[in-house]
């Protein structure tokens, strides 16, 4: 089979919903694959679902053009820092650093992570006035492409193309902003996923209706107040502003739930044991209730012969009869003397061995800015390089509440990567494996305003002085902090086990000595997988744009012969992705007699130039004798393949009956 695509570009979030109503409305498409939205409703009419006319919905100026990002192909390539992701401790990483503008970054990992992030968590612009937040896209229109692919009339068009060129900070350029990128980070999410976004007062009614228009109200969790300071803003005009909020919305809210927190040692306190009960600690419950119910209104005689009856309209929480029974049990409390008003035993070992958290976070709990700028001049030796980091305490608790031990976690507003670095204090603490996927834009470093940020990346660091590289640094550094812990935390288990093996050898040493060893063993897989793998986004070639559809007449549009190794390489990176690869899965090297092809999932690409029959042979012979080998589709790179060749390789493979009888799709990409 053969099939000719012009992939590169048109990477592109794939409409699932779509791909819904192919599938169970096919008849509501015409031939020439137009969605015929009236025999559509007849169809769901059928079914007694009705249409309502009147709707609350959301608009802005920008609405339409911030939907059109959201489904407008990239217009970049994926390429990988080869020095950084070749060293020995970052080759099977599994984390990545993402460096470019995050709405690419997104399109580019929908397919590979489509419903595979458990939690995200973002942080992002709060357009306050002062956070240097202003909306210019670099995509470029004219009135007539952006009237026929938004279907809007010249006016419209022409007001939001100088909408969108003005360096606006108003509440419409915020969310034409933050739809696309939102958009696309729902279809990452799994269907029992989360995502936690921080935002204070400015943008937070929009970004509530926003959320509610792009996961649906009926999705959101609940708003979380994050108490951000500890001290009063004396100098406040009005009320010293002490708060944020972090909205969480869940993909399906009907499955998703968070994580218990742990019990404190506090709360075990309040649970004593007054009457020495076999049971252990406990504490007591009101025993009445305010729901009244007559067959619940009863007296109650205590041990000391007093006559209790339930307070002024409420009564006794369980009938009298299970009463008697519950005295019997031992789970009535009268007090010492058995004289009180009678109350319930609630017993610690019968409570959940977690707290449903609350929606208040106080500083004390999950640290404040303070903590987190504190947090920025440990790790840099006294600089605070970010302006508004948030402290890892908070993240290891949205990290805790919204993920497990193997999630996948997304943050594309990276910043100071403080995700990053919770995520990997996190592993540490529990043993966990989660891993992290961080987009970071490379924001240029103002010489001026931050002299110390800029003399510190391009002197110290050697690079471009751009907030991305400090964002790299800063996991570097958390990743060797946490890991020189670990060694020192091993060295002590180990001493440990080395004066219990002095001891007289018992079942329980043993025991202990197993434990001991285990714990070591998960700190060290824990320290492996704190590196990172960093790949950045490069602009497809300008000339690369073309109509054509025959080979013949693509070649007199685009010299392929300009393309170096590294840009093969980025286009390479580019595909495998489309195809659905993971970026941390390396593609493997295919030897097919003197030709380099790359292999993964059932997939071969064949990039370079010199196929011979030669190496058609040796990808014969290796489908047939190797068991690990089985290509689904061979795509290979249309520029270096004369027409001739590509049918010639199109037709042997269609024509060879390999032993594994693998139905072998052959796909031509440019």
């Amino acid at each position: 089979m053969t099939d000719k695509e012009i992939i590169t570009n048109d990477i592109k979030v794939p409409n699932k919903d779509m791909e819904v109503l192919r599938k169970h409305f096919s008849h509501c498409f015409d031939k020439n694959g137009n969605f015929q939205i009236e025999k559509f409703k007849q169809s769901i009419s059928e079914n007694e679902i009705s249409f309502s006319k009147e709707s609350y919905s959301m608009d802005w100026l920008g609405k339409s053009y911030a939907r059109l990002l959201a489904s407008d192909p990239a217009t970049t390539l994926l390429k990988e820092d080869k020095e950084h992701n070749q060293k020995p401790e970052n080759k099977d990483a599994e984390n990545l650093l993402l460096k470019g503008d995050n709405l690419e970054v997104l399109k580019h990992l929908t397919n590979a992570y489509y419903k595979k992030i458990e939690m995200i968590y973002i942080d992002p612009p709060y357009n306050t006035g002062g956070d240097g937040f202003v909306y210019q896209d670099d995509r470029k229109f004219s009135i007539e492409e952006l009237q026929d692919l938004a279907g809007i009339d010249k006016e419209r068009a022409q007001r939001i193309l100088d909408f969108t060129q003005s360096k606006s900070n108003s509440h419409s350029a915020w969310l034409t902003f933050m739809y696309p990128r939102l958009y696309i980070a729902k279809q990452l999410l799994k269907e029992d996923g989360v995502i936690f976004i921080s935002i204070d007062d400015n943008e937070m009614p929009q970004l509530k209706l926003l959320m509610d228009e792009i996961f649906g109200e009926e999705n959101f969790v609940d708003t979380i107040i994050w108490e951000k300071k500890y001290a009063p803003q004396n100098d406040a005009r009005w009320f010293s502003d002490n708060h944020d909020y972090i909205l969480v919305y869940s993909s399906n809210k009907a499955i998703w739930s968070p994580n218990l927190l742990p019990r404190t040692e506090e709360q075990n306190k309040r649970y004593t044991n007054r009457d020495n009960d076999p049971r252990g600690p406990w504490k007591s419950s009101d025993l009445s209730v305010k729901s009244y119910s007559a067959d619940y209104d009863y007296p109650i005689t205590t041990p000391s012969g007093k006559v209790i009856n339930p307070p002024k309209s409420r009564c006794w929480r369980t009938s009298k009869e299970n009463f008697k029974e519950l005295v019997k049990q031992n789970r009535i409390w009268f007090g010492v003397d058995g004289s009180n008003v009678p109350s319930i035993k609630r017993f610690l070992s019968e409570v959940q061995s977690g707290i449903v958290p609350k929606t208040i976070w106080g500083y004390r709990e999950v640290g404040h800015n303070q903590d987190a700028a504190k947090e920025i001049r440990s790790i840099f030796e006294g600089y605070g390089y970010f302006d508004t980091p948030k402290p890892s305490k908070l993240l290891k608790r949205i990290l805790f509440l919204g993920s497990n031990k193997n999630s996948l976690v997304l943050d594309f507003f990276a910043g100071s990567g403080t995700t990053g670095d919770a995520v990997m204090q996190l592993n540490a603490r529990d043993g966990g494996s989660r891993k992290y996927i961080l987009v970071q834009l490379p924001e240029v470093i103002d010489a001026k305003k931050s002299k110390a940020a800029y003399d510190f990346v391009t002197k110290e660091l050697k690079a471009k002085p751009t907030i991305f590289e400090l964002t790299r640094e800063r996991l570097l550094r958390a990743a060797k902090k946490i890991n020189q812990e670990l060694n020192e935390k091993n060295k002590d288990l180990g001493a440990k086990i080395k004066s219990l093996e002095t001891e007289l050898p018992t079942e329980e040493t043993k025991e202990e000595i197993e434990a001991l060893k285990e714990e070591i063993k998960v700190n060290k897989q824990v320290q492996a997988q704190n590196n990172f793998k960093v790949f950045e986004t490069m602009p497809i070639w300008e000339d690369y744009h073309f109509e054509a559809k025959e080979l013949d007449e693509q070649l007199a549009l685009f010299d392929e012969t300009k393309l170096t190794e590294e840009d093969l390489q980025a286009l390479l990176i580019t595909w495998k992705t489309y195809d659905g690869i993971p970026l941390t899965e390396d593609l493997k090297e295919v030897d097919l007699s003197g030709y380099k092809a790359y292999y993964a999932n059932n997939k071969l690409y064949l990039m370079d130039k010199g196929f011979t029959i030669d190496g058609l042979k040796a990808l014969l012979e290796r489908i047939d004798s190797d068991k690990f080998f089985n290509p689904t589709s061979i795509i290979v790179f249309g520029y270096h393949f004369e027409s001739k060749s590509l049918r010639e390789l199109a037709e042997n493979l269609k024509s060879y009956s390999n032993k594994k009888n693998i139905d072998i799709d052959f796909i031509t990409r440019y």
